[in-house]
Parts: structure tokens; C-alpha cells; sequence
């Protein structure tokens, strides 16, 4: 299947002005809410919003790298060091107010998309997309994967405080789109004859569809073909599908939301696919 870059640039600006927005709505009891991600409430979560802006700046902008990870070999060794790093900033940021957070995360918004803009989207990124199997990458998926980080953490900030959230066609298509260039990788090892296809549908109008054939060494994700008999079908709500693939809910407790056709098993898989450093 061609590669087709997934064009999110534009959409950054869009998604700082809703993150804006909706904090400068909050009562000091909203920033205090518990969110989808785990421990952190919603002042944790903006904060990790801005300590995001703040490290790609320094790192790939001004080339300053503050530490290291001890292991950088491996998948797991850059996750123990990302999970440190998150924590520390988290932890010191509870020092701030909801004001500061807000002023910061504006200036440095601004100038996070600019740098990225300044990228040779086809040039090979400084990191590579790891949640895809990817050792390499390319920036534009690159971009594409900050933005399915921005959108997720700001969702769950909505989610926590019934906010208008962000599930809508021009917003969530590129982030479920993304998503999906981590199928193959979930399916890395599940064995299947070649030409098995694999179809997973993301319902309403803001979804899609996508399906995944089994080639002679790996799984590909393939151009829709109508008339396609899948061996498996799995079919998810947006609302559920962006909480699995990012840690928000596990394949047990998503899987009673889920609609599975054909061979379970196979099916199943699909609610494997993680798409975060975890």
C-alpha cells in the first residue's frame, strides 16, 4: 500500500485555540478532576501539554538534550526513561497555576508549530514511531504522532470535565487515521495464511474503515476493497476507539463495545493496538 502522508499541520493551531478555550472555562474545582489518564488530574494533563511543547522546542529545535535514557537500545528502556521524565515535570508542575499553565502553553503552542512547519516533512525524524514498529521515520508521521498526542491528552481534559470534546471529522479523522498506521505492528505475531484480510470499521460519519492483509513476511495495510470477504471484522465506536488505542481502556474492558464478525481470535488483535510509548 503507498504511503500517504497524513497532513496535520494546520490543525495544530486549531487544537491550541480549543485547549485555550476550554481551560479558561474551568472552576478551580474542574482542574482538579480525575481524567483518563491514570493518576493525573486535569491541571497534570495540561501540564504534561506544555512540558510537551517545551522539550520538542529544546530538543529538536535548540538540539539541547537536559538527560539521557540509560538504556536507548531498547522499546522498553526509552519508555522506563519517558515515564521518569513525565513524572518529574508533572510533580513540579503542580507548583503552577492554572494561569501560568495557560500563558505558557499559549507561547509555546505558537512556537512548537512553527518549528515543526520549518521540518522537510519526507527528511528522517530525530525520533522514530516506536507504537508503529517503526526504528525509522519520517517527519510528517512524526507530526502526525505529536498531533494524535496533543488531541488524546486534551480529549481526556473534556472528557473529565464535560467539555464539547473533540470527536468530530476534522479533528479525530487525522488522529484515527494515524492510529491505524499501527495495525500492522499490533499483528506482528499472529499467524495467518497469506491473503487472510483483517477489517476494522470505526462507525459514524467521523470514522472509517481499514483492512490489513496478511503478506508473505508481515501484515499490510491495504486501499479498502469492496466486495472484500474478511476473515475477521472488528467495529468500534469512536468514543471507545480512541480510549483503547491510547491506554484509556484495556482490550478487556473495551471488548464488550466492540462488534466482532469471523474468527474471534483474529479479531481480537485489532484491540491490541496501542498506539502511546507504554
Amino acid at each position: 500500500m503507498p504511503v500517504v502522508p497524513i497532513e496535520v499541520l494546520p490543525l495544530f493551531p486549531v487544537l491550541d485555540q480549543r485547549l485555550t478555550e476550554i481551560l479558561r472555562s474551568l472552576s478551580p474545582a474542574d482542574w482538579q478532576r480525575p481524567t483518563l489518564a491514570r493518576q493525573w488530574t486535569v491541571k497534570d494533563v495540561a501540564a504534561h501539554l506544555l512540558d510537551g511543547n517545551l522539550r520538542t522546542l529544546s530538543m529538536l529545535r535548540d538540539e539541547y538534550f537536559g538527560e539521557a535514557p540509560e538504556d536507548a537500545s531498547t522499546y522498553g528502556g526509552i519508555v522506563s526513561f519517558l515515564n521518569r521524565l513525565n513524572a518529574d515535570w508533572v510533580r513540579a508542575a503542580r507548583r503552577l497555576s492554572p494561569t501560568v499553565l495557560i500563558e505558557l502553553l499559549a507561547q509555546s503552542g505558537a512556537e512548537y508549530t512553527a518549528f515543526l512547519a520549518s521540518l522537510d516533512p519526507f527528511a528522517p525524524a530525530a525520533f522514530a514511531v516506536g507504537w508503529a514498529g517503526e526504528t525509522e521515520s519520517v517527519n510528517w508521521f512524526h507530526i502526525a504522532r505529536d498531533y494524535t498526542e496533543k488531541w488524546h491528552h486534551q480529549q481526556q481534559i473534556h472528557e473529565a470535565v464535560g467539555g464539547p470534546g473533540l470527536l468530530t471529522k476534522e479533528l479525530f479523522g487525522p488522529f484515527i487515521e494515524t492510529l491505524m498506521r499501527g495495525l500492522p505492528h499490533a499483528y506482528r505475531e499472529v499467524v495467518a495464511p497469506v491473503g487472510t484480510v483483517v477489517q476494522v470499521r470505526i462507525d459514524t460519519s467521523i470514522g472509517g474503515v481499514w483492512q490489513l492483509v496478511k503478506a508473505t513476511e508481515m501484515w499490510q495495510l491495504q486501499p479498502p476493497v469492496a466486495g472484500a470477504a474478511p476473515a475477521a471484522e472488528v467495529a468500534l465506536s469512536p468514543e471507545v476507539a480512541w480510549q483503547l488505542f491510547t491506554k484509556g481502556l484495556s482490550p478487556s474492558e473495551a471488548k464488550p463495545h466492540a462488534r466482532l464478525w469471523g474468527d474471534q481470535a483474529l479479531g481480537e488483535a485489532a484491540l491490541h493496538l496501542l498506539a502511546v510509548m507504554a
